[in-house]
């Protein structure tokens, strides 16, 4: 008998290996080409391989109308769970509801998907907002803004907003900043990013004294703008893209917040095997019922951002997120470790 409890316990801890060696779990990528979206999957690979769990993933392309055929496609693959960066919030409300019609949980990453049966994990948003217009700010604390907004199709796009205005709003109402430009970023790109700002400082003859940009995307093509005016001003951004810490250092950008995406990628891949294990989402750790500004009580965690500014630049190299080599490339006696 002892031995035949052995044996069933040795195959029922098989079975049970080999079911979860078997989970996969899906991501549906709006637009892969940006920079940032490379550590965010290699963090989720990482942690989905620890997990022992297959990662299978598709690009949207930045359509909307793919990402719902790549999530159909992802789910006819198979997949115990989603991870999904939305292309358009409003879009993408047909595969959520596909997924829960097959039990299949969903993690809304990064960006807002406005669906209670969706998991909310991003960073507080709100907050890098308000982090990016007090960089500016102590910058620039009077004079002419521009604010250069994120996606319109995206939620975080108001998010940050919002919380830029708050910071703003008491220097406006005692007149020490006008904003004389603003506009969101079809599909967060540079280039779109770039025109904007172009035609902002062609309609204001150039008297621009700084520019909160969303990201580092979007503060990359107002830098772009300006420097061909032969123009530096603060600018802000987000998401400690290599290419904006470099411009921390050279100057050109005043602040990216850094918003570890290699914390975020881990955190997915953790939350989508435990849901599709079978964890209840309240049960997540770290997951707090967050309500969402249109009123829909969603479960959601939010990983803290840090803002990295010429005075803390060293903080990106000990955390080995960049090389020194790389943020100081074309920096001579810049600050730390730059200098």
């Amino acid at each position: 008998m002892y031995k035949s409890i052995l044996a069933a316990v040795a195959l029922t801890a098989g079975l049970a290996t080999s079911a979860y060696a078997e989970m996969t779990v899906g991501v549906s990528w709006s637009n892969f080409q940006e920079e940032r979206w490379k550590t965010d999957e290699a963090a989720i690979k990482s942690a989905l391989e620890a997990a022992g769990a297959t990662y299978v993933s598709a690009d949207a392309q930045s359509s909307s109308a793919k990402q719902l055929s790549d999530i159909e496609s992802l789910m006819a693959q198979g997949v115990n769970a989603l991870i999904v960066l939305a292309q358009d919030a409003a879009a993408i409300g047909p595969a959520v509801q596909a997924a829960a019609d097959e039990g299949i949980p969903v993690i809304a990453y990064d960006r807002l998907i406005e669906d209670p049966r969706a998991f909310y994990l991003t960073f507080d948003n709100v907050e890098v907002g308000r982090m990016q217009a007090r960089a500016v700010l102590e910058a620039a604390p009077k004079g002419n803004y521009v604010m250069i907004k994120g996606s319109p199709t995206d939620p975080n796009a108001d998010f940050l907003r919002g919380g830029q205005q708050e910071v703003l709003q008491a220097a406006i109402d005692a007149g020490d900043i006008t904003i004389v430009g603003e506009a969101y970023t079809d599909q967060w790109l540079p280039a779109n990013a770039q025109r904007n700002m172009e035609q902002i400082l062609t309609a204001n003859d150039n008297n621009v004294d700084a520019v909160v940009a969303s990201n580092d995307g979007t503060a990359g093509g107002a830098v772009a703008a300006l420097a061909a005016q032969g123009m530096v001003v603060p600018v802000s951004g987000q998401d400690g893209d290599h290419a904006a810490l470099n411009r921390v250092a050279l100057g050109t950008q005043t602040v990216s917040v850094w918003k570890d995406a290699r914390e975020l990628g881990k955190a997915a891949g953790e939350i989508a095997v435990a849901l599709a294990g079978g964890t209840a989402m309240a049960d997540v750790d770290g997951a707090i019922e967050w309500t969402s500004p249109a009123g829909t009580t969603m479960t959601a965690k939010f990983l803290a951002p840090m803002p990295i500014t010429k005075d803390n630049l060293t903080a990106v190299v000990d955390a080995g997120w960049i090389t020194q080599d790389a943020l100081c490339q074309g920096v001579s006696n810049g600050p730390a470790p730059c200098n």
